[in-house]
């Protein structure tokens, strides 16, 4: 989609005065850089040594060199997978094609590339993914764990492939930092890997295309950082990209001031992008993930190069990955909360490999797994090369002695009772800087889960471009587990990731122990009418009650329950039977619904949207809603009851 004027107005309302000021200088520089390329200084002599150390590839697991292998495998058949998008092509890739759409970007100058515009350059993400060269990195780590010179002769011809199809500030691969950042990560990890291979100096330090390509990409990342409102986990992303790169790649007459600035940068969107409790202040639980692989490899990289790291930026990393073992569930599944995008910082896994259980294994070598953390069952390649090049930390610190269940400066709460019921509420503040570029509509919000299965589900994001309808919907008020009033979000949208007005919510009440378990929260989002939600989970009678108040003028209202797509669903009146199957066993439950409300069910409906759920991003599935419509006048109750069988 491109922006229209009035996006562009309210965009800049959401700017602070500096801001405002450091994005005209940026565009000042663009236009001197279209002026041509500068040269890139002269180097001479230039050796790689941010090698692994000795025994780090003996120490990854036989299982995950297995499943890795088969990844391998496929990719050097020509077959890979980006966002449910099957592509047989990846023999030899064409850089600028978007296979989704059948389009291919344009080779203009950076600066020129309209990127939201689907109609001229495709899906940008379908387009990016391949070109994080992540799946290079796969390929990579396969030839340094069997010495198999055909995935080391792969990984090259695709790295020079790219280099000749996509020259500095050409095309859509030169437009965002994030990508640049991510980039330049994945190239140490594959030089890195390629040690062993013969060629790998020439492909890389006596190659003077990849030389320009590294520099450049540094130069750009110096020169247009994410600034103000925008900067989220995209500057992590390129600060965590240069500190690698000027660490590993250290080449260059510019390089001691990169690194210096790059770590001075990552340290500081560490410690702005997570609270204090050590959730990422976005609220965005894959986001979570990528800030902490971002973090954890640029801190490899740090410690294998003997740079200082200040203290502060372990201490995010450790709360990071202590808020992340708090409060996944017992399937070490996260909640499903605001925009996920399926993005990683470093990848040396296959898709098997489970990516949660694998950050948390990185974070037991580094920092020391606490006694209340959930085991990690298998193992992965990630782990013990990360943790080779780590200096360990966390003895003296003052850490979690039991397990969180609520995190108040994030407003996030997670119940828990037997047989793996998991519940999450949302109390938190909607989303992170003006602009809460990654958030949802989704204040008081529920998600419930029983031994790992989605049975109150948050229904994900599907799609950030292109289709407008879609993304309004996944990130709507009745796109979650929440009430909606009057027929209108929350908050206000301003964009596809802009918000103009943000609803404020307030917890009011939180009892983890006993048994029963309370939580209560309201928001402002509907002034001067008021939405005060109270769940309870009694964990003896194995049931959650959610109890919404809804008081002041006049509104219709919609209450919308939405169903994982394993859940089988048979409505009656008020009244839900519900049922699954988990590991071959058939498991039930009963939602009791508000009867002052009529309540219909709907399942992959298109127009408008409603009654889906999106496993990851790019996918959809067709799931059952449950939606409750109906008015109040004064202060009005509704009360649901969900309780599960046996």
């Amino acid at each position: 989609m491109s922006m229209s004027a009035g996006w562009y107005l309210r965009r800049l309302s959401r700017m602070g005065p500096r801001e405002a000021a450091g994005r005209a200088a940026d565009a000042v520089r663009r236009r001197r850089w279209r002026s041509g390329l500068p040269e890139r200084p002269p180097v001479t002599g230039v050796r790689f040594t941010a090698v692994l150390p000795e025994g780090a590839l003996a120490a990854v697991d036989p299982d995950a060199v297995k499943r890795l292998v088969a990844e391998a495998d496929r990719l050097t058949a020509g077959r890979a997978e980006f966002f449910g998008v099957v592509r047989d092509d990846m023999t030899d890739p064409d850089w600028q094609s978007d296979p989704r759409t059948g389009r291919r970007a344009p080779l203009d100058h950076a600066f020129d590339v309209p990127y939201r515009d689907e109609e001229t350059v495709g899906d940008i993400k379908q387009i990016w993914e391949p070109s994080r060269h992540q799946y290079l990195t796969v390929l990579a780590a396969a030839y340094a764990l069997t010495g198999n010179d055909r995935y080391a002769e792969r990984t090259a011809a695709h790295l020079r492939s790219w280099w000749e199809a996509n020259p500095p500030l050409r095309g859509a691969h030169w437009v965002s930092g994030i990508e640049l950042g991510i980039r330049l990560l994945s190239w140490v990890w594959i030089r890195r890997l390629l040690d062993g291979w013969a060629g790998a100096p020439a492909l890389f330090e006596e190659n003077p295309v990849a030389l320009d390509q590294i520099w450049h990409h540094q130069r750009w990342l110096a020169a247009f950082p994410s600034r103000g409102s925008s900067a989220n986990n995209h500057a992590v992303a390129e600060a965590a990209g240069q500190l690698a790169a000027s660490c590993a790649f250290g080449w260059f007459p510019y390089s001691p001031r990169w690194r210096a600035e790059a770590l001075r940068d990552l340290d500081r969107h560490l410690r702005a992008n997570t609270f204090l409790s050590g959730i990422n202040r976005e609220l965005a639980s894959e986001y979570h993930g990528l800030v902490l692989e971002l973090g954890l490899a640029a801190l490899a990289e740090a410690d294998a190069a003997g740079v200082a790291v200040p203290a502060t930026t372990r201490l995010v990393l450790l709360r990071m990955t202590d808020a992340l073992a708090a409060v996944v569930d017992d399937r070490l599944r996260p909640p499903r909360q605001g925009d996920a995008d399926d993005g990683h910082g470093l990848v040396l896994d296959g898709p098997d490999t489970d990516r949660w259980g694998s950050l948390l294994a990185t974070g037991e070598a580094v920092f020391g797994r606490l006694g209340w953390w959930p085991e990690v069952p298998g193992a992965d390649v990630r782990t013990p090369l990360l943790a080779s090049l780590t200096e360990s930390y966390g003895e003296g610190v003052a850490r979690p002695e039991s397990r969180p269940a609520h995190f108040a400066d994030a407003g996030l709460t997670v119940l828990r009772g037997p047989g793996g019921i998991w519940c999450r509420c949302d109390g938190g503040p909607h989303g992170f800087l003006s602009i809460a570029a990654h958030a949802h509509a989704d204040a008081l919000s529920v998600e419930v889960r029983h031994d790992g299965v989605d049975v109150l589900a948050d229904p994900g994001t599907y799609c950030y471009h292109g289709r407008p309808e879609w993304r309004s919907y996944f990130r709507s008020t009745l796109g979650h587990n929440t009430l909606e009033a009057g027929g209108r979000d929350q908050s206000v949208s301003g964009g596809p990731f802009l918000w103009t007005r943000h609803a404020a919510t307030r917890v009011l009440k939180v009892d983890a122990d006993g048994e029963t378990a309370r939580w209560c929260a309201e928001h402002d989002g509907y002034r001067p009418l008021l939405h005060r939600r109270q769940v309870e989970l009694a964990r003896e009678r194995r049931e959650v009650r959610v109890v919404d108040t809804v008081s002041g003028d006049r509104r219709e209202v919609r209450l919308a329950f939405h169903l994982g797509p394993d859940i089988t669903a048979e409505l009656e009146e008020s009244r839900a039977r519900l049922t699954w199957t988990r590991d071959g066993e058939d498991r039930s439950a009963v939602l009791d619904l508000p009867a002052g409300l009529t309540w219909r069910a709907h399942r992959g409906e298109s127009a408008p949207p409603l009654g889906w759920y999106s496993p990851g991003f790019g996918r959809k599935v067709p799931s059952t809603t449950l939606v409750g419509s109906g008015s109040v006048d004064g202060t009005a109750e509704f009360t649901t009851v969900l309780g599960f069988d046996g």
